[in-house]
């Protein structure tokens, strides 16, 4: 089975469109027949998410590092739970496991761990396609400054090009069929 995966936080933020859209992801994850690995919590939005893919007799695939799993925040219903021995392995070993990303709306951990997986785009460590599920319109400030990166000339406009911002997962699931990574940065003295 084919692997998204799928970084989101802890907490479930305060409105219900995002839990709403995050259990449509869920969802819509295992009637594609993607299975789910993240990062193997028991709260917020990584819950919901991995709840609503077990549901419908998903696969969940947790990547949970020790110290979080001694102080019981790991999922105890998953389909398989890692423990690794801190952040960066979870990174690398969902990216590992995975054919695509996928941010839901969160905090600083959610943006950095997409942030890098991009970053792995660009340099050539990963062929995944990287996406922002734009919920709410929550990353659309995030969205300009990539923009702003690519006027400023800090970020190629092909390899921008590959990132999504999209609310529609009709469209994020043409994106993911349809991705092409982008070509090696050739970089000039």
């Amino acid at each position: 089975m084919k692997n998204i995966a799928v970084y989101c936080g802890a907490s479930s933020g305060n409105q219900k469109i995002y839990q709403l859209n995050t259990q449509k992801l869920g969802y819509w994850l295992v009637e594609n027949n993607y299975g789910l690995v993240y990062g193997g919590g028991n709260k917020g939005l990584m819950n919901l998410l991995a709840n609503s893919v077990i549901e419908k007799n998903g696969f969940v695939h947790g990547i949970i590092t020790q110290k979080l799993y001694d102080r019981n925040l790991a999922h105890n219903k998953l389909s398989e739970l890692e423990i690794v021995n801190n952040m960066s392995q979870r990174k690398e070993a969902m990216l590992n496991d995975s054919i695509a990303n996928i941010a839901l709306p969160g905090g600083p951990g959610t943006l950095e761990e997409i942030s890098e997986a991009f970053s792995w785009t660009i340099i050539g460590e990963s062929n995944h396609p990287c996406i922002f599920y734009n919920i709410n319109h929550y990353y659309d400030e995030l969205e300009t400054f990539f923009d702003s990166m690519t006027q400023e000339g800090f970020l190629d406009i092909k390899a921008r090009n590959t990132l999504l911002f999209s609310d529609s997962l009709d469209e994020i699931g043409h994106f993911i069929a349809n991705y092409l990574p982008p070509k090696l940065r050739r970089y000039q003295s």
